[in-house]
């Protein structure tokens, strides 16, 4: 019985999201996905496909919807940085999420997206009072991006499944990249934003 119950209080959970996201000036941020996360680029990421196709979906359905798009683009500006180098093709955003004319694209040079660009500016003058939320990586830009958004006072929405990131190491023991992926998501959950599958967010 407690079981049925909380099942049902988290399905009226995402309903009552999906029906804010319509109701409120809403936009989809994708965060950095870039071509150095994927196959052969410099910095590659556990299972990005996976996260850049379901990316598109919620790409397909901002656009279809005509709502407002922003994408993050990482250019590296310290001398000692192996990946995201300006003017290579590894700094390019990815094909599977490539921007339209129409769309803003935000260049930022620290993980969070906010800092020293025109982010919260651009947001201001939408009238966007919530984020959709995803990219890369789930443990570096897209946290501190999604922590920035809500000390800012936007409501976000992080889709997990359209995040990626990778194995971590700490004292000499590594953290395989799920678990590194469960834990900021389930962190991020508890505050900062609701964490939902891009099928949870998509389904009518």
């Amino acid at each position: 019985m407690k079981k049925t119950i909380v099942i049902a209080f988290f399905l009226i959970s995402i309903c009552s999201l999906k029906a804010q996201v319509k109701d409120m000036k809403t936009a989809l941020v994708l965060i950095d996905i870039q071509n150095d996360y994927f196959k052969d680029g410099k910095m590659e990421l556990y299972n990005p496909e996976k996260a850049g196709d379901n990316a598109k979906l919620l790409l397909n359905a901002f656009r279809k919807n005509k709502m407002p798009v922003i994408h993050i683009q990482h250019l590296s500006t310290r001398p000692e940085s192996a990946f995201f180098i300006p003017q290579t093709p590894g700094a390019e955003i990815n094909e599977r999420v490539s921007p339209l004319n129409n769309e803003k694209i935000i260049i930022k040079h620290y993980p969070n997206s906010f800092r020293e660009t025109d982010l919260l500016d651009y947001l201001k003058n939408m009238g966007i009072e919530k984020l959709v939320i995803c990219g890369m990586m789930t443990h570096m830009c897209v946290d501190a991006t999604t922590r920035a958004a809500k000390d800012f006072g936007f409501e976000c929405l992080v889709i997990g499944d359209a995040c990626a990131t990778k194995d971590l190491e700490i004292n000499n023991e590594t953290v395989k990249a799920s678990e590194v992926q469960k834990s900021f998501l389930s962190a991020l959950n508890y505050f900062y934003a609701s964490v939902l599958t891009s099928e949870q967010f998509l389904k009518p």
